[in-house]
């Protein structure tokens, strides 16, 4: 399904500030040599992601699933200084591939990578998160919320991606794993009185979720 019109998205990145050199490079190796080239978050959600980082300033940010660095260096962005964003990547390859864009950023200082299953990376996290980006195996979702949770300060914030899953998630009754699990995941989240949410309708679908 196509959430967004082809148009739309066009016109939406037409009105976005450009991505820098950086961005672009990052963005067109993706593009050309990797198989799930799809993941990557692009110019529009990038810019958002960034922003949002600009606006909570935070000290620690916990991204799980690198990919190829692209959503890591936009977050990177609104770090506060001294700051550090960990972030996990479960397959060795991308992550190499990421660490070579984080040392074309010139952010390896500030970025924290871990290659591994995040399940196993986060409980030996000791920090206490301002921010975290939730991009990783979709059935797992709610496991990492309920992991990173309790060490999200007050106020702090969790994005959750492809909580729309491809529009998967609208079919009725929803089928396959992927898109059940994003679907329980939200569900679950809505009813957790510990937290505010709200979904925006950004590429594949952006949870926003607010520690009260």
């Amino acid at each position: 399904m196509e959430l967004i019109p082809q148009l739309v998205q066009l016109y939406t990145e037409q009105f976005t500030t450009s991505e820098d050199a950086v961005l672009q490079q990052v963005s067109h190796s993706t593009r050309e040599s990797h198989a799930h080239a799809n993941m990557l978050s692009g110019h529009v959600q990038g810019k958002l992601l960034e922003f949002m980082s600009r606006l909570v300033k935070p000290h620690r940010v916990l991204e799980i699933g690198t990919f190829t660095g692209y959503s890591a260096i936009c977050l990177s962005r609104g770090l506060a200084e001294g700051g550090r964003l960990h972030t996990i990547e479960l397959r060795e390859e991308d992550a190499a591939t990421a660490r070579k864009n984080f040392n074309l950023a010139g952010i390896v200082d500030e970025i924290i990578l871990h290659t591994g299953n995040a399940l196993d990376v986060i409980p030996f996290l000791n920090e206490t998160w301002d921010m975290v980006f939730i991009d990783a195996d979709k059935v797992k979702y709610k496991e990492y919320y309920q992991l990173v949770l309790p060490n999200l300060r007050k106020g702090g914030l969790i994005i959750a991606d492809n909580v729309l899953f491809h529009g998967q998630v609208l079919e009725q009754p929803v089928t396959g794993k992927n898109p059940k699990a994003i679907h329980d995941f939200n569900g679950f989240v809505k009813n957790d009185e510990s937290v505010e949410t709200l979904m925006l309708s950004v590429r594949d679908g952006l949870l926003f979720i607010l520690k009260k």
